[in-house]
């Protein structure tokens, strides 16, 4: 081995990055390996048309943590994020409409167009989930408790449950609720339009290859009211430039710091001297030598690709075996001439800037997912559009945009055909890719006509080219047995893996997926402390 580092880190994505910034501030030697062209993974601005530019498979921006962005001084580096002037706009099957967001008396009013007691019940609700928010905000920089650890476990658990012992006996049922209840369920509780509870259940099937009928769907709902942007707490927004833009500063500021980032160095195994690591061999066969090998792929890449199963124990292999990943997502961004004309809102607008939701009740989600069971995909699937162009020009020629169709319920592998023979992905993309297409025309006439250009990605593509298992932009589902100290496995929820010096620093550890740095951060800290450098990460 000619190369020797004190930690590398397998993939440039934004927590790897995030990672490297806190270990090299800590006086680590650090490395990055990263299997693509460009650093990223699935926050990367690309054209796929062109003159138009869109973030490939992340999209709006929420989640990031502040201290993150404090820490990192991402601001200061270009680091601009533009607010949704509402939060969604979902076109309803009988010729209305819902817009979400804007502040409370603007939503309030549009509920009363559905239903007047949906109205009244909105502050009580929005104060429920702040309430349950704000615990695991306070969690999501905190390592889990990680059991077996002795001592060391119970005072982590003490502490960390000490804000939830803290709250009044309805906010305790509302984390009950919310941790094992399905959204249609938890929902049904507080809301009586099937618009109403469309709007807040969308946010439960997002990544998430269920229905909102499933037991457990509810916590995904809330995993999306975590974040804030510019200060303001449930906000969502355009990164000016694309969600690559984060990543691209992240680089040039983990470079600054002295970690060096290797493009299109694929690792094909994580190497083990004993009872350690001893670092990662590459698929051009450069070994690196490293002390700590830190993981941003998903837990079944890790465990099923680039660790062999000889280092891993027996019950461990067999739990990761059934660690569930597939999210059921497709992507698909779109070049257009003009903007969408929908039926109910023809007029360019607010709505324009805003999340665009086809999938009007809670059972057009719930047919969507059994039939993407039954056949593959959903004859009519759930949709969100975001059209970024329209609050960031550099996107797309004048007067031209560009359109993000980030689709849900495509089976991560398609069921085989009623004689057996297998299907694949590769053979029907683009059939999949038209019914996306005719199900926004449906709403939007004339939208099939406007297309110039388009990137389509199946849960295979999504695979193919971010190495995301099953399309699942959440390294793994959040259901209760995957989350907290559980995820990924139980005695592993630290952020170390089964092997001394390997740890995990991706959306398959807490708290979980979307673009927060959260994982990346608190793998740090657990390698600086392992380290007995705890200072070094507190004090900088």
């Amino acid at each position: 081995m000619a190369s020797r580092y004190d930690a590398v880190i397998i993939g440039a994505v934004h927590n790897g990055l995030v990672c490297a910034f806190y270990l090299a501030r800590a006086g680590l030697k650090v490395r990055i390996v990263e299997r693509r062209d460009v650093v990223g993974g699935a926050a990367v601005t690309e054209e796929f048309h062109p003159g138009f530019r869109n973030s490939v498979a992340s999209y709006p921006v929420s989640l990031l943590q502040p201290k993150v962005i404090r820490d990192m001084r991402l601001e200061e580096h270009g680091y601009t994020v533009i607010e949704r002037p509402i939060s969604n706009f979902l076109p309803q099957e009988d010729g209305g409409y819902l817009k979400l967001g804007g502040g409370l008396e603007r939503t309030q009013a549009e509920f009363r167009k559905f239903s007047d007691h949906d109205a009244e019940a909105l502050p009580a609700y929005y104060d429920a989930l702040e309430g349950v928010a704000e615990v695991l905000r306070d969690l999501a920089l905190k390592s889990p408790p990680n059991v077996g650890d002795g001592l060391r476990t119970l005072l982590a658990g003490a502490s960390q449950g000490w804000g939830i012992s803290r709250l009044g006996l309805e906010a305790k049922r509302d984390i009950l609720d919310l941790f094992t209840k399905s959204a249609t369920s938890f929902l049904s509780q507080w809301f009586e339009s099937e618009a109403v509870k469309a709007a807040f259940g969308f946010d439960a099937v997002v990544g998430n290859y269920a229905s909102p009928d499933t037991p457990g769907s509810a916590y995904v709902l809330l995993h999306h009211v975590f974040g804030e942007v510019n200060g303001k707490k449930g906000a969502w927004g355009h990164v000016v430039g694309g969600m690559g833009t984060i990543t691209q500063i992240m680089a040039a500021i983990c470079r600054k710091c002295g970690v060096e980032i290797s493009l299109e160095a694929p690792v094909a195994e994580v190497l083990v001297d004993g009872d350690a690591v001893a670092g990662v061999r590459l698929e051009s066969g450069e070994e690196i030598a490293a002390k700590r090998v830190i993981a941003n792929v998903g837990p079944k890449l890790l465990y099923g690709k680039m660790l062999d199963e000889s280092h891993q124990p027996e019950d461990f292999r067999r739990r990761m075996r059934g660690y569930k990943a597939g999210g059921g997502t497709f992507r698909m961004n779109v070049a257009l001439s003009e903007l969408p004309k929908f039926t109910v809102l023809p007029e360019p607008g607010e709505h324009h800037q805003s999340g665009i939701i086809i999938a009007p009740t809670l059972d057009y989600m719930d047919k969507a997912f059994l039939n993407a069971k039954a056949h593959g995909w959903s004859r009519k699937p759930i949709v969100e559009m975001l059209i970024p162009s329209t609050v960031d020009d550099s996107l797309a020629p004048p007067g031209q945009h560009v359109a993000s169709l980030f689709c849900q319920q495509f089976a991560p592998e398609l069921p085989a055909k009623e004689d057996g023979t297998p299907r694949d992905w590769d053979d029907e993309e683009d059939k999949a890719a038209h019914t996306i297409i005719d199900t926004v025309e449906a709403h939007a006439p004339g939208f099939r006509a406007s297309v110039l250009g388009r990137q389509v990605l199946s849960p295979k593509g999504l695979y193919r080219k971010f190495g995301l298992v099953g399309g699942d932009i959440m390294h793994g589902h959040m259901s209760l047995d995957q989350l907290w100290s559980a995820r990924p496995v139980l005695g592993h929820g630290a952020y170390r893996g089964p092997v001394k010096g390997l740890y995990m620093c991706g959306a398959g550890t807490h708290p979980g997926g979307g673009v927060t740095g959260a994982p990346g951060h608190n793998c740090a800290r657990e390698v600086i402390v392992d380290r007995g450098n705890w200072r070094r990460f507190t004090t900088n």
